[in-house]
């Protein structure tokens, strides 16, 4: 088959000169679509895939996100905000979406600050542990720092409480993640959880993400996720915990009459054999834990990070070598997860070693965040900041001494 050939010189002068179907032209001014390939490829994984079957005000949330997304353009900017808590499936609407964008021809992208979500749900839809064709569909929120204004059709921002002002390994990068990634795209979905932030950096609260919108001249459209389906009568039971905890009071709320399996054990060893034996079921039950222990192992194989001699438990922190996807990996039930980054994944159940930073003192709890391990970044700045706080406590001539943490 002939793919190439030179031209005589008679055949030259019967061609038109120039670029008279201004191809060059199409293609400077054109936007980038997906391919008829890919979007049937990326249709065909989620059909059938119970984990991303939406229910109720998901259904919703999802109508309204298309419809938003077919009606916006370069003059018509739109921003849809949509807060959940947690178990109320961001994630499952926010996959479906890059789905169902993509099959309608809308160059789209999911975004989180975090990898893990990114890689899992990325594995979940092709079913392989692999980069695959559908890789470049999922992106860091720090990539926008020099996007052209509206190169995308479609944004969809999972997890939106943890975005960064800066982008960079040196926080050194762009202005502000909120704005750059409203500037890059016709419409933009912010799935938040304002009680999930983590560290001091993150800035994903609705209100800047409004601001921001505003600003750039974007329609602001806000909606919210309720029905919790992760788990039985999760509603209930996160108002409870959040009383429990001290977050919140007079919820009066009980988990007597809740089909929620909650239980407190004495030892983290006895926490090991309740995970070990819920995962013969599914391959969805894991233990994780705050970060209050050194990674000694990702060093020195040989060391054991959680120790606690009094019940003879040993166990490592996630291997580094599994990055982002320990938490399907089928090994890594016997390893231990940081509560960081596993946040906005999906279990069945949970085992959380809780460390000498959370403790309970005559009936109140309290947090020392000096427990935590000097490799936790996390609560970086928090020294200054509470003596900024105290200072400022004092300068307004208040007696007595204030206590922050305990």
């Amino acid at each position: 088959m002939e793919l190439f050939r030179l031209l005589s010189a008679e055949e030259l002068e019967k061609k038109p000169i120039g670029d008279a179907s201004k191809i060059m032209y199409r293609i400077d001014k054109g936007r980038i679509k997906p391919s008829k390939m890919l979007s049937d490829s990326v249709a065909s994984m989620i059909k059938g895939n119970e984990e991303f079957v939406m229910v109720d005000d998901q259904k919703v949330v999802y109508e309204t996100a298309m419809s938003l997304a077919k009606k916006s353009s370069n003059t018509n900017k739109n921003v849809l905000i949509v807060q959940g808590g947690p178990g109320t499936g961001k994630s499952v609407v926010a996959i479906n979406l890059l789905v169902n964008l993509i099959k309608i021809g809308l160059n789209s992208r999911y975004v989180t600050k975090n990898s893990a979500p990114r890689e899992v749900y990325q594995s979940k839809l092709t079913g392989t542990l692999k980069k695959t064709e559908i890789s470049n569909l999922f992106c860091g929120s720090g990539s926008f720092t020099e996007c052209d204004k509206n190169a995308f059709d479609a944004l969809i921002v999972d997890e939106a409480h943890r975005l960064n002002e800066k982008s960079g390994l040196f926080k050194n990068l762009g202005e502000n993640q909120i704005k750059e990634i409203i500037d890059a795209s016709n419409f933009i979905v912010f799935f938040v959880d304002e009680d999930q932030k983590v560290t001091f950096s993150d800035i994903g609260e609705i209100e800047q993400i409004e601001r921001w919108a505003k600003d750039l001249g974007a329609n602001i459209f806000k909606q919210e996720l309720i029905s919790q389906f992760r788990c039985n009568g999760s509603g209930d039971y996160v108002m409870w915990l959040d009383e429990t905890l001290q977050i919140t009071e007079d919820a009066n709320v009980g988990i007597e009459n809740i089909r929620y399996d909650f239980k407190i054990v004495g030892s983290p060893s006895e926490l090991r054999e309740i995970i070990l034996e819920k995962n013969k079921e599914k391959n969805k039950a894991r233990l994780v834990a705050g970060y209050c222990w050194d990674w000694k192992s990702k060093r020195d194989e040989k060391n054991y990070d959680i120790v606690d001699e009094k019940s003879n438990f040993h166990a490592k922190w996630n291997l580094a070598s599994d990055g982002s996807l320990w938490l399907i990996k089928p090994d890594s039930v016997n390893e231990v997860g940081c509560i960081h980054t596993c946040q906005g994944l999906e279990m069945d159940y949970v085992g959380v070693i809780v460390g000498p930073d959370l403790v309970v003192r005559n009936g109140e709890v309290v947090t020392d965040p000096a427990k935590r391990a000097k490799t936790d970044t996390s609560l970086k700045g928090y020294k200054k900041l509470m003596k900024e706080y105290i200072q400022n406590f004092n300068d307004k001539g208040y007696e007595g001494v204030l206590c922050i943490f305990y």
